[in-house]
């Protein structure tokens, strides 16, 4: 499921729990970039949708790329008028490395729970041995139960907001 909205559930919970220590746009980036392999390997009917970005250590190269662009984004952020949409400059760096490594993390750990075609220790181990560990359906209410707490906890602290929080 590429871009599945699931996978953020669980970030927007860490997001407000932490008041906002843990990025929730790092966290959100983190997954699409590592969801982009699959959108391309099913566009291109690769015979796996899964692939090196769904194990940890692409996850973790993911992560990278999406911390090491904030820096840029950010500067760049400074640089326009003082936007809603660009509250994100005044994140700290901190905030936004532990969203994205949770965000990639998480996709792995999700993914792999839910998808046979993943090998999330590779290239260390071709074994999946978290498939099915949880019903399918018993993770995704999980996820969206987490986005639906994120939520509500958000509109009634909203103060908490990740673009208030840290904004200069």
């Amino acid at each position: 499921m590429p871009f599945t909205p699931f996978h953020f559930g669980p970030g927007g919970l860490l997001a407000v729990a932490t008041r906002c220590s843990v990025s929730f746009l790092a966290f959100c980036a983190t997954n699409v970039l590592i969801d982009v392999e699959s959108l391309y390997n099913m566009v291109t009917h690769q015979p796996r949708i899964h692939t090196f970005f769904h194990t940890y250590v692409g996850a973790t190269l993911a992560a990278t790329v999406v911390v090491l662009a904030f820096f840029p984004a950010r500067w760049l952020a400074t640089k326009l008028p003082r936007w809603p949409m660009l509250a994100g400059r005044g994140l700290p760096i901190k905030a936004i490395a532990i969203g994205s490594f949770l965000g990639a993390w998480s996709h792995v750990l999700f993914d792999s729970i839910m998808h046979s075609d993943i090998t999330p220790l590779a290239p260390f181990s071709d074994e999946n041995s978290l498939l099915g560990l949880v019903p399918l359906g018993v993770l995704h209410a999980g996820c969206l139960l987490a986005g639906l707490v994120a939520l509500a906890w958000w509109s009634f602290r909203p103060n908490d907001s990740p673009g208030r929080a840290h904004e200069n």
